[in-house]
């Protein structure tokens, strides 16, 4: 075990300079789409060069292998309990994107054991660096299960749709977080759009109350509307980007990839470790 771990420290010493992105997709409610805009999305980073892992930590309920046809043989679970390595906890999906299964039984990074948490640490050390994105796929809403990771990410994407309840959950989402922390960067998806002038303005009244009541900017990436094309390649157990490229869905999410992307500002990067910099604090503080 300790030559295991000291190989993943001497790999991520020489790997030093390069640290991947990380980004919590969230929902204010279940049954939005977020793990499928998840899979998706992973899929268009992956068109343009980005190397991209996710990380399923809806626990329980998690189905991203499902979206993508795979079946896991381990899972996250399985590493922090020290069963196996964190090369035998990614299930690849093609070159450049790969994912890990959750696995139940999580328990919060604060209730985490010492090993446990010096096991996180050390395997997403070397992660950072064999990635450009890393994705965490959070269950929905925000529990104490959740909010420890969302807030030590570095950006934050909410998934929503026009409804006035997944509004409304949506803002309650956010303020939870703005309360835990302020200055979080949130960027807003909104899903199965009937009508594009509906998904604007539900959006637009979002972006408002967050400006006004929380004084929180917030960045619309853009808008996904309700297709046929996903339910069948659900069905399929394949991203619709890739079973129907030419999609109106697919050209939208192709949208929303590059309008993230536009985000990353040209000439600086982020801290080595910052994300994981964060996790310690937490850790540190919950057992304080």
């Amino acid at each position: 075990m300790h030559d295991q771990a000291e190989a993943l420290r001497l790999r991520m010493l020489k790997c030093q300079g390069k640290t991947a992105q990380s980004a919590a997709i969230i929902s204010g409610k279940g049954g939005v789409g977020k793990s499928n805009f998840t899979a998706n999305f992973s899929y268009s980073l992956l068109a343009k060069g980005k190397k991209v892992l996710i990380v399923d930590m809806d626990i329980g309920m998690g189905n991203i292998h499902i979206l993508f046809g795979a079946t896991p043989n381990y899972s996250l679970k399985d590493y922090l309990n020290a069963s196996q390595g964190i090369y035998e906890v990614i299930t690849p999906v093609e070159e450049g994107l790969a994912f890990i299964a959750g696995g139940s039984g999580l328990e919060t990074v604060v209730e985490w054991s010492k090993p446990m948490f010096d096991r996180w640490i050390d395997g997403f050390s070397v992660l950072q660096t064999d990635y450009d994105v890393i994705l965490f796929d959070m269950g929905a809403g925000a529990t104490k299960s959740s909010i420890d990771l969302i807030l030590a990410v570095d950006e934050i994407i909410l998934i929503s749709t026009p409804e006035p309840t997944s509004i409304t959950d949506a803002y309650s989402m956010m303020k939870f977080i703005c309360m835990q922390e302020a200055g979080k960067t949130f960027h807003i998806v909104n899903n199965r759009v009937m009508k594009e002038e509906e998904g604007r303005d539900s959006v637009a009244r979002l972006q408002l109350a967050m400006r006004k009541f929380l004084s929180t900017e917030t960045n619309i990436l853009g808008f996904l509307p309700d297709d046929l094309h996903v339910r069948n390649a659900v069905i399929a157990q394949t991203p619709f980007v890739k079973m129907y490229p030419n999609a109106q869905i697919s050209k939208r999410m192709k949208d929303i990839t590059e309008t993230y992307l536009l985000g990353e500002q040209p000439g600086t990067s982020i801290e080595t470790s910052g994300f994981l910099d964060k996790i310690k604090n937490i850790f540190q503080k919950g057992r304080g």
